[in-house]
């Protein structure tokens, strides 16, 4: 894990209060959890972000509809482990809590369903806690960093929700690109894959160019002063962070394709981003 990483983990912050927010809280700084919660439609977001996402949407206007091909695909995703029997979920860059979340998509299959929400940055924290308040035995919320699995995986509260002896999915949705091509993604990944009993699922999602690369740069420039910078990888790199896991048809596919509900967009192309579920045999 960076130095700057570590600088954002900062204390466990207090409980939410009307008006508060936690003193490591960086206002200067743009956050990829807030951008992303600007571009949904959400209220959890400062000035700062809203600038950011305004020069990606300005490169990029398909980026708005992006983010919400990519929660539709959590929710797709979701419930297809859920039907498939899978009672246990680790959401790892879990962002800002809305509507679709894990926890509910999963609980309207198996309302017992335990969920553990990972991320680090203290305001999703903070939000996170105050929603899911009087959720405790079914919930967690861990402020943790993707870049160090062993904090992740050897949690104490996530330890104490999840029996990882028996099938968990791990979410990865929309995150992976935030690690840097010097920050082992590939062993990041495979720390998770390894910690998984048989039965276990992966999903991923993660941006590409989208045969752009020029576009996709300038858009990428919204993430240059956040916190962690976008990274793009192709749909080969993309695979082989799912290791030897067993792809759910139809594979890793523009985020459209991904077993949808109904009609794929026409425009399903400029939809930057892959994605796929695994299943570990």
């Amino acid at each position: 894990m960076t130095k700057r990483h570590r600088e954002h983990l900062g204390q466990e912050p207090a409980p939410l209060l009307p008006g508060w927010l936690p003193p490591e809280i960086d206002q200067t700084k743009p956050h990829p959890a807030r951008m992303y919660d600007y571009m949904l439609g959400g209220k959890n977001h400062f000035a700062v972000d809203r600038e950011a996402a305004e020069v990606v949407l300005a490169a990029a206007p398909t980026a708005r509809a992006m983010v919400r091909e990519n929660r539709a695909f959590l929710g797709r995703a979701v419930r297809y482990l859920a039907e498939a029997g899978i009672t246990q979920f680790l959401d790892i860059g879990t962002g800002l809590p809305g509507a679709g979340n894990t926890g509910e998509v999963a609980r309207a299959v198996n309302p017992q369903t335990r969920v553990a929400y990972v991320d680090y940055d203290p305001i999703v924290a903070v939000h996170s806690r105050a929603l899911l308040a009087g959720d405790e035995s079914r919930t967690a919320v861990v402020l943790a960093d993707v870049r160090d699995p062993a904090g992740i995986l050897e949690h104490p509260d996530i330890r104490a929700l999840l029996d990882f002896d028996r099938p968990i999915a791990v979410l990865m949705v929309a995150l992976l690109h935030f690690v840097a091509f010097d920050e082992d993604v590939a062993g990041i990944a495979a720390a998770f894959r390894d910690a998984l009993a048989p039965g276990s699922a992966l999903v991923i999602s993660h941006g590409t160019d989208g045969g752009q690369p020029e576009v996709s740069a300038a858009a990428r420039k919204g993430w240059d002063k956040a916190t962690s910078q976008i990274v793009v990888r192709d749909r080969a790199e993309i695979t082989a962070l799912f290791g030897d896991f067993d792809l759910v048809p139809p594979g890793v596919v523009q985020l459209p394709q991904w077993r949808p509900d109904g009609p794929v967009r026409e425009d399903w192309e400029t939809i930057w981003l892959d994605g796929g579920v695994a299943v570990k045999r």
